[in-house]
């Protein structure tokens, strides 16, 4: 059997240029080299798989040819990895440090590469510090991390920092793409992306996603397979989802996420997935944000197509309560019911957040059928004829003259409505009042009757009439001298400061209720005084003054009552009683009390 080797190796890049999305870093340390300024402390830092390690190989390698060795020469004698994570003691730096001294037996340089250097101990830091800021001629320390904030500012500020990127799903992909055509393997565009989005940027991780993708489907590479073996949620399940919620359909939309639970996904995943499909559908509406978009051509296109059928304002608050649901699934109690919540909320919304009712009418058709009432359609004639009588009626400002009500045979006319179906025609007669048709005969007047009892809160009339009321509200000014002035007494305004007290506390207000119980106000000439013992019962009766005084306005029919709230914090004392303060006070007024307690030793 043929040992086999992991793409992640096989495929390790041997040259700059073999380095995937890493351009700007690259292009630096060539120019760097090839202008002599490279400096002896490098700090290559950024996310797990990106190239950090591979870079400073390739870069020892670079900076010791000359042009005469072999292609092959990896100058094994000059490059010396030291792993921190197990050699993180001071004894291990200063081994280091003895053979940094020693100058290079082949090549120019030497070069030293720790790896994951903020795993170093402190004092191991401090002893590297000198040998960092001065180290020989012929050599050279490259640091490798992960997280640049674990290492000390003094070692920071003496290295050249690179920040190495994450890898963009494109350049990922481009490079699977490479690779499976170097393997020989048919592999769908899309189930490429889908591995190059499920590694998170580090190209490391696609290619080991890769090689398991590649054990599990052989030298055919689908998408189906790759959302199989991965279980990551396919595209396909959102562009489903979302076409029931387009058509409101619930029922379908609770169920299929039963089926998404059954296969075993996640449901904070497919919320957080679902959110981030109305994102995509929402970049796919401007041709200048389309570039946003980090899929395949195919699934571009159903993208494309289903932005058609979503409106702006669907999209937009679907993301925002996708995104709460995504926020609160963590402290939820019941996650389940939390998701089918967000779902049937999303089914709710259709244009603006709102339910749009494309019916032109409110009760149905099917109503008037079941209670066998013929619908019936006014000719546009009559209509005019009883528009202008009502319109002279209105200018004349004199009611309708209206004869007796006769009892119909069948419904009133308030209860005939169109319908698309059967609209048989009115025929009107000579004499102007009355109307027949095959519905039942009833009288012209009547009907006006019937139109000025209901009218629209939208029609041009009830308008006109809202306006009408406005300006006569305008116009009515009261004079404040002709209100009522009558004299009351301090127990009358006590009555009512009471009753006021107790109806709040049937309202619910219980702590404005029990204010109103506990401080009861004197009448100071011609003023309500109250006395408060703290500042913040003086705002919380302030707040409610304004309800108060309309109430003994009409109470006390008195309309220029006033009242005076001060604060005394003496008054407090009153509310701060302990038990030993009664007894004392009660002591006080009879001797006797401590004698009682004393013979039958009670408790205070």
């Amino acid at each position: 059997m043929e040992h086999f080797i992991v793409s992640a190796r096989k495929y390790r890049p041997q040259t700059f240029k073999d380095v995937v999305g890493q351009q700007a870093i690259t292009n630096t340390l060539l120019n760097a080299i090839e202008n002599n300024h490279l400096a002896q402390a490098l700090l290559f830092t950024g996310p797990r798989g990106v190239g950090k390690t591979s870079c400073a190989r390739i870069l020892a390698k670079t900076i010791n040819q000359d042009g005469n060795e072999h292609p092959d020469e990896d100058f094994a004698f000059n490059i010396f990895e030291l792993d921190a994570a197990s050699n993180n003691s001071v004894d291990d730096i200063r081994s280091l440090i003895d053979q940094v001294r020693i100058p290079p037996q082949v090549g120019k340089y030497k070069v030293y590469i720790i790896d994951e250097v903020h795993m170093l101990s402190q004092a191991a830091f401090n002893a590297f510090l000198k040998t960092l800021e001065e180290p020989p001629k012929h050599a050279i320390f490259i640091l490798a991390t992960t997280e640049k904030h674990k290492i000390i500012p003094t070692i920071l500020s003496r290295c050249q920092i690179f920040d190495f990127k994450r890898i963009t799903v494109t350049d990922a992909k481009n490079h699977l793409m490479q690779v499976a055509v170097q393997e020989g393997i048919t592999a769908d565009e899309d189930a490429l992306q889908i591995i190059a989005q499920k590694a998170d940027g580090a190209m490391r991780d696609a290619l080991s996603i890769f090689d398991r993708v590649v054990s599990f489907s052989g030298k055919n590479l689908t998408r189906q397979a790759v959302t199989e073996n991965l279980n990551v949620l396919d595209y396909e399940t959102y562009f489903k989802t979302t076409d029931l919620i387009l058509e409101n359909n619930i029922p379908q939309l609770l169920i299929k996420f039963n089926e998404i639970l059954a296969q075993g996904f996640d449901g904070h995943h497919f919320v957080s997935g679902l959110a981030s499909h109305f994102r995509d559908l929402l970049v796919c509406k401007n041709q200048a944000t389309i570039n946003l978009l980090e899929v395949g051509q195919q699934t571009k296109t159903k993208y494309l197509e289903q932005s058609q059928k979503a409106p702006h304002g669907f999209l937009i608050k679907g993301i925002e309560i996708a995104n709460d649901c995504d926020l609160k699934y963590k402290t939820s109690r019941n996650q389940r019911l939390l998701v089918e919540l967000c779902l049937m909320q999303l089914a709710s919304i259709l244009v603006d957040g709102e339910k749009k009712n494309d019916k032109p009418y409110i009760i149905p058709p099917s109503y008037f059928k079941e209670k066998g009432i013929k619908p019936v359609k006014i000719s546009s004639e009559i209509k005019e004829k009883v528009l202008e009588k009502t319109e002279t009626e209105k200018q004349n400002s004199t009611p309708p003259q209206t004869e007796e009500k006769q009892e119909p045979s069948t419904t009133p006319v308030s209860e005939v409505s169109q319908d698309k179906d059967t609209e048989p025609h009115i025929q009107e007669e000579n004499s102007e009042d009355t109307i027949t048709a095959e519905a039942p005969v009833v009288e012209k007047k009547s009907v006006l009757i019937n139109k000025k009892r209901k009218t629209s809160g939208l029609s041009l009339s009830s308008i006109k009439r809202k306006k009408e009321h406005e300006e006569s509200k305008e116009e009515q000014v009261i004079d404040p001298e002709n209100l009522p002035k009558e004299e009351f007494t301090e127990s009358q305004m006590q009555e009512g400061w009471i009753e006021y007290g107790k109806m709040q506390d049937k309202k619910g207000e219980r702590i404005i209720g029990s204010m109103f119980a506990m401080n009861i106000p004197t009448l100071d000439k011609g003023y309500i005084s109250l006395e408060l013992p703290n500042q913040s019962m003086k705002i919380d009766m302030e707040a409610a003054q304004s309800g108060l005084l309309q109430f003994l306005f009409k109470k006390l029919k008195n309309y220029s009552i006033e009242m005076k709230i001060t604060v005394n914090e003496e008054a407090s004392k009153k509310y701060a009683f302990t038990p030993q303060d009664k007894y004392e006070k009660l002591r006080e007024k009879n001797p006797l009390i401590d004698k009682l307690r004393s013979s039958f030793d009670l408790d205070i």
